[in-house]
């Protein structure tokens, strides 16, 4: 009579299977949430590229251009704050393909702003079509801020579930790579039409990021799916949305918003923090092609490139930081970011200090030092906010750090554009390297904090 042998319990034969399954799915949602953000840049910081060719060809002023900015930094702040709230309670898949066709499509109704003011106001130039032409930019970019707060959220609340709280930091922050590709990405190509095809080129700054989100979006719709549970797996354990809990009713999860978000010291400290970090980042990102081109003589097309080399170099920091944050500092993300934010105010007085006349890899490479540390931050903030809101609370508690890091527009699209027209660039350094003093001293108020709010009681 043959022998039998014993068979394993259900749940251990199909571990390894589940495990593997698992692991293509954790990387399944991070690759394509990665490829979905990047996209929603593309149809975001085309703007910076274009300025320039609205500026010479439109005559529209550099305070007009830092207001659309400050606008629509403004919106999409309050966007990814209310946003944020809705993205904890709805289908992660479903919200972030809406919003990326969205703004595909506004993006393709802003290359026709001209026309559609030259149809309004009667006149191809002139005053009154200038007025109009403001109106109609300022009214879709505004729209476009707010759906572009259709982005992080989603990704936030899709990777909280995807990811458990011991590797977030490091994997966020290759997740976070996102803003780097897509803004580095945009730039190459806008600064290649705009160095290429003159001034007037700036409406295939939007039409062409346009089309490219529109085949992204229909991409996201079959690569993603909401938590494990949506394809057969197991919730993460150890995290605040218990396996096999019964859904918790309006009242409950109102009341843990409270308490883990608005009623939470640490997550105020960091979305002050971050209003600072975004002031030094967006400095660079929306004015770096006329900063450039004004206080250091460097063309368009390579100013793009050299944008886009500050995004690459801030790749190489975030991921840096992230692995520093829980090699070395136990996943205290915030500690990783005061040195971040020193290493920031540094590079920016190095770049501020060179003349005109410096070697081009000079210029690059102090550009590059800046982005490596800024990235730093702008990565880690949004994960310790994750990790001290929990994954129940992880998109609401991110929104309200977007409200105040574009809330920073205020001083990085109007204010900078200001000073810049009415000081000149010298003190518009200056402003960068104070802020950048300024967010590492908030930071520094939270040295002692721990590294999530898992273990309170839930």
């Amino acid at each position: 009579m043959a022998v039998v042998a014993p068979q394993a319990p259900a749940a251990e034969r199909t571990a390894p299977v589940q495990t593997d399954r698992f692991r293509y799915w954790q990387r399944r949602t991070i690759v394509s949430t990665i490829a979905g953000y990047a996209l929603y840049y593309f149809v975001r910081k085309n703007f910076s590229l274009a300025m320039p060719g609205m500026e010479s060809e439109l005559g529209i002023t550099k305070v007009n251009l830092g207001l659309f900015l400050t606008l629509n930094g403004l919106i999409y702040g309050l966007s990814r704050f209310a946003n944020g709230f809705i993205a904890d309670r709805v289908s992660g898949r479903v919200f972030m393909v809406i919003g990326l066709t969205l703004c595909a499509l506004v993006n393709f109704a802003f290359g026709f702003s001209a026309d559609a003011a030259a149809l309004i106001s009667g006149q191809m130039s002139g005053r009154e079509f200038t007025s109009v032409l403001i109106m109609v930019m300022g009214l879709l970019w505004v729209l476009n801020g707010w759906l572009q707060g259709m982005g992080v959220p989603p990704c936030t609340h899709l990777l909280t579930h995807w990811i458990p709280p011991r590797e977030l930091a490091t994997k966020m922050s290759v997740w976070n790579m996102s803003h780097s590709i897509g803004a580095g990405l945009v730039v190459i190509l806008c600064g290649y039409i705009m160095g290429n095809f003159g001034a007037g080129a700036w409406r295939f700054c939007f039409w062409i990021p346009a089309a490219i989100a529109t085949v992204g979006a229909a991409g996201l719709w079959f690569a993603l799916r909401d938590t494990p549970s949506s394809v057969g797996l197991p919730e993460l354990s150890n995290t605040a949305t218990k396996p096999g809990a019964a859904p918790e009713r309006t009242e409950q999860f109102k009341a843990f918003i409270r308490r883990k978000v608005f009623g939470n010291r640490l997550i105020w400290t960091l979305a002050i923090a971050n209003f600072f970090v975004y002031v030094v980042r967006f400095s660079v990102l929306d004015w770096g092609p006329s900063l450039l081109k004004q206080s250091k003589g460097v063309s368009l097309q390579h100013a793009g490139w050299m944008v886009a080399m500050f995004e690459i170099a801030g790749i190489a920091g975030m991921l840096l930081a992230g692995w520093v944050t829980d090699r070395f500092f136990a996943s205290r993300a915030h500690r990783t970011c005061v040195f971040c934010m020193l290493g920031a105010a540094t590079a920016v007085v190095a770049f501020w200090q060179l003349p005109a006349t410096a070697p081009a890899w000079l210029t690059a490479a102090t550009l590059c030092a800046a982005g490596f540390f800024i990235y730093g931050p702008q990565a880690l903030l949004g994960i310790a906010a994750c990790n001290h809101a929990t994954n129940r609370a992880a998109a609401t508690a991110n929104g309200l750090l977007g409200l105040f890091g574009y809330s920073s527009t205020i001083l990085s699209g109007l204010g900078l554009g200001y000073v810049a027209q009415h000081y000149g660039w010298e003190q518009a350094y200056l402003a960068i390297v104070l802020v950048a003093v300024l967010g590492m001293l908030v930071l520094l108020t939270m040295w002692n904090a721990q590294a999530a709010g898992y273990d309170e009681d839930q």
